[in-house]
């Protein structure tokens, strides 16, 4: 009886580390593919959703990329910074109003410097929510106090529950808030014969205070400034309704879900997943400073980028 209770244990702890690889390899815990694709469609107006098979998937990498806002390209993301426009809202809006309607919000990791997204806890709970849209710069809140305030760009009405946006602190806020982060699944499925890309999770950045990050690993700050992740699917249909401040006609109108389908931003990889479980500063010599620094690591972002336009041919050619 004891011999079979350990089998049991050892097969349950084996299936819980496989089910775990699985959902950072974005499979599903029984091992299916929890993976589909949306595509506009020539023939027909809307989108059209593919649904990629585990054995068809024959090569896959997940890449974390920074999509800077102060990129031409990118600062259409950024606008209206104003919140009260009646017919516009910037991305970052845009998630707070989803948020206000229940997205769920995922804390980061609470390893230093580890930006991967952890979507197997639970989401955070919405009275928490705000603690992590606060803007008190006086030392009256402390960042794990629950409280109302006029700071936070969100407040939890617990009698109504529901979520309240304050639109006094926004301005001060999204005025440091210039970049997110985003996770990407990029595959190669056999039975269409093609690579695909899927955003899976994005993280909006918030360096409230720039000098504090100074000096620090480029990772260390870089988890320092996330403030929570979102899995994309959840966020989506908001984008979808959502259209984005025209860039030079007017009637030329497309939404935020248009942009990143049709990956119009510009953005550089910051990682990607590999077997040391490093980003790529992280496997930069760390005697590297200043210039010399920046420069390997442009190296390393150019060589994986080619990396990535390179696979498909290869995978052809194999």
């Amino acid at each position: 009886m004891k011999k079979i209770s350990i089998l049991v244990f050892v097969m349950l702890s084996s299936i819980m580390v496989c089910a775990q690889h699985q959902i950072d390899s974005f499979f599903d815990e029984l091992g299916n593919v929890n993976l589909t694709t949306q595509e506009s469609s020539e023939s027909y107006s809307g989108k059209m959703t593919i649904t990629h098979r585990a054995d068809d998937v024959a090569w896959a990498r997940i890449v974390y990329r920074v999509i800077d806002m102060r990129f031409k390209q990118n600062y259409q993301l950024y606008t209206p910074v104003s919140p009260e426009d009646p017919q516009y809202s910037s991305l970052f809006k845009t998630m707070l109003t989803a948020i206000q309607d229940g997205m769920p919000v995922y804390e980061k990791s609470i390893n230093i410097g580890e930006i991967k997204p952890v979507f197997n806890a639970d989401p955070m709970p919405k009275e928490m929510i705000p603690t992590i849209l606060n803007t008190d710069r006086t030392g009256e809140l402390g960042d794990g106090d629950i409280a109302t305030s006029e700071y936070m760009l969100l407040n939890y009405d617990s009698i109504a529950d529901e979520m309240k946006f304050n639109g006094y602190s926004y301005k001060n806020f999204v005025r440091n808030q210039l970049k997110y982060i985003i996770q990407e699944v990029i595959f190669f499925d056999r039975h269409y014969s093609r690579l695909f890309k899927k955003i899976t999770a994005i993280a909006p950045l918030n360096a409230d205070n720039a000098t504090f990050y100074e000096g620090m690993p480029v990772m260390e700050a870089l988890y320092g400034q996330i403030l929570f992740w979102v899995p994309f699917d959840a966020f989506r249909p908001y984008m979808a309704k959502q259209y984005m401040t025209p860039k030079k006609n007017d009637n030329q109108r497309i939404t935020y879900d248009e942009f990143f389908e049709q990956r119009k931003f510009s953005s550089y990889i910051i990682g990607a997943n590999n077997v040391y479980n490093r980003m790529i500063p992280e496997l930069i010599s760390s005697n590297l400073e200043g210039e010399e620094l920046r420069e390997a690591i442009k190296k390393e972002q150019d060589r994986i980028e080619n990396e990535l336009l390179n696979v498909e041919q290869d995978l052809w050619e194999y």
